[in-house]
């Protein structure tokens, strides 16, 4: 691995964090006070290509390597990971569209998605479809020109704002081989949405659940072939994995600059916080989990990019290790500003609660740590 970024790559980075002090500094509080979905700023950062960082040409996405997203990814996260982990979501979905849409498809929402002018939701979780995905029962039944789809989605970031759905759905039998995927309109006859959730964090994207009555899109919608659905889903969700991961990253790094600043600023006892020994071994500590982590996710970033056979290994054992160092890292810098970091006043709360649902969301890891087991318990398995 090469430990240093190229010019480009940091022109990417410096982008990002200018974009992010400008556009979401200033608003990140009130949006989660509020709960307000920033629609008008995520078009701001899709006029930079923020919408499509990964995303094919074909739609007008910059097709650059996964690596280079998370540099931008990051440096957006330090500030607010609640609508760059959408942000995240929305590349993601636009990707598979691109990828795997027809030309029909591509031609309808690829340009409009990738400049941020429309945005996706993804899909796959159902009420009684979790960490379980393959067991999805929302269904798709070919009827002339057209899948006629019911059934109901849960825990949807942007549902009720998004105007594209990739959705999973079953068009054959039991099991993950019976799955296809799908651009469905988000406003199509048939499409309804449940009441913004009220969630402990992320609270300027809306989360909603969704259902499908007798909804009905062309065949022309089906994104691959049928049958495909669950490895699109899964290719996409080693992307959304590094994803997460990164933004449990850039919080971190965005509490751990906080909480430096505070420890110089704050004096007890007639000393700065920053003179204190124990102090100072916590930020080191904090300060080291955070470098594992990042380090972590760019390799794993850097597998996907080569198509490594274990690429989705990586993925999984970067989202583990970073959203849960992530996580520790914002809790602990909250800890650092004492009863300071429990205020609104200060972004550290915010950054704890922004950060526990990653340990939960794209699959959750738990569910990594099987998906590595059983790599490891692999004869060939060759993970280092």
């Amino acid at each position: 691995m090469n430990f240093e970024l190229s010019e480009e790559q940091n022109a990417f980075a410096q982008t990002a964090r200018a974009f992010a002090a400008a556009e979401f500094a200033p608003h990140a509080a009130r949006w989660d006070a509020e709960s307000f979905f920033p629609k008008d700023a995520i078009a701001k950062a899709g006029e930079l290509g923020f919408c499509g960082l990964y995303a094919p040409e074909r739609v007008g996405g910059l097709a650059l390597p996964r690596l280079d997203a998370t540099l931008v990814f990051e440096e957006m996260a330090a500030v607010d990971p609640s609508t760059t982990a959408f942000i995240t979501i929305h590349n993601m979905a636009t990707w598979m569209l691109g990828t795997w849409g027809t030309e029909a498809v591509c031609k309808t929402w690829g340009e409009d998605l990738t400049s941020g002018r429309k945005l996706a939701s993804y899909c796959l979780t159902e009420p009684g479809a979790g960490s379980d995905a393959g067991s999805l029962k929302t269904r798709a039944e070919l009827q002339g020109g057209a899948y006629v789809i019911n059934g109901g989605k849960a825990f949807i970031s942007g549902a009720g704002a998004t105007d594209v759905l990739v959705l999973m759905a079953r068009t054959g039998g039991g099991g993950a081989g019976g799955i296809s995927a799908f651009a469905v309109p988000a406003d199509a006859p048939g499409v309804s949405y449940g009441k913004k959730e009220h969630k402990m964090g992320w609270n300027s994207q809306p989360t909603r659940t969704i259902s499908f009555d007798n909804v009905r899109v062309p065949a022309d919608h089906l994104l691959g072939a049928e049958g495909e659905g669950f490895r699109i889903a899964m290719k996409g969700l080693d992307g959304g994995r590094i994803n997460i991961a990164t933004c449990s990253v850039g919080a971190a790094q965005g509490a751990l600059n906080a909480a430096r600043g505070y420890l110089h600023d704050r004096q007890q006892f007639g000393k700065p916080l920053a003179s204190f020994q124990a102090l100072q071994f916590k930020l080191a500590d904090m300060a080291t989990e955070l470098v594992a982590a990042r380090q972590m996710v760019r390799m794993a970033a850097s597998k996907l990019d080569a198509a490594h056979p274990d690429a989705s290994t990586y993925c999984a054992m970067a989202k583990r290790f970073a959203t849960d160092a992530g996580f520790n890292v914002c809790n602990d810098a909250l800890q650092l500003h004492g009863g300071y970091g429990y205020l609104a006043e200060f972004p550290l709360e915010r950054l704890v609660r922004d950060t526990r649902v990653h340990q939960i969301l794209e699959g959750t890891n738990e569910i990594m740590r099987v998906i590595v087991a059983r790599k490891l318990l692999e004869g060939d398995a060759d993970i280092r």
